[in-house]
């Protein structure tokens, strides 16, 4: 495999990335398939905080979205994770590994408290996430949603997303 390039996406990156996202989740079950529509959404919305690109040989590979959460302690500096997203053909070789170590370090760089997402327990805890029984995104079974404190502090509250994340077209 040719050298990965982790990069912020350009303008015309949009449909590339798009149509990465769309085939990554495409036979993901417990998918709303709605996934390029939130990143659409919240680069409208200008809360796409982190856009970052896996490229290979000019072609996109991999993307990864952080954006803001709201915490009902009002504490800000915590930030969402996701989605993620590797091509299916390309999965399985650290290509979404090398966009989560960047846009976590990335994040740490520009002061961020800590991150949260929502995912496989068994993939993210090699990054440093966890679940915290204070930490809740109401309506998600707890031991899917994780945070990784940039602090060594994490906040007892309730989490909310972006609305962009009720986008589905």
């Amino acid at each position: 495999m040719n050298k990965i390039i982790i990069r912020p996406e350009k303008a015309q990156d949009i449909n590339a990335i798009s149509e990465v996202i769309r085939l990554a989740f495409l036979d993901v079950e417990y998918s709303s398939h709605t996934e390029q529509f939130i990143v659409n959404e919240l680069r409208r919305n200008h809360t796409l905080t982190l856009s970052l690109v896996a490229e290979i040989d000019q072609n996109i590979v991999g993307h990864v979205a952080i954006s803001p959460v709201e915490l009902s302690t009002h504490e800000s500096g915590w930030y969402g994770l996701g989605p993620i997203a590797v091509l299916p053909t390309m999965q399985k070789q650290g290509i979404g590994s090398q966009l989560m170590n960047s846009a976590l370090e990335l994040l740490k760089k520009q002061g961020a408290k800590g991150c949260v997402l929502l995912g496989d327990p068994l993939y993210y805890q090699r990054f440093g996430f966890k679940s915290y029984p204070d930490l809740i995104l109401e309506d998600v079974p707890p031991q899917y949603f994780q945070a990784l404190s940039f602090n060594d502090t994490t906040p007892k509250a309730t989490v909310k997303y972006d609305t962009a994340f009720n986008a589905t077209e």
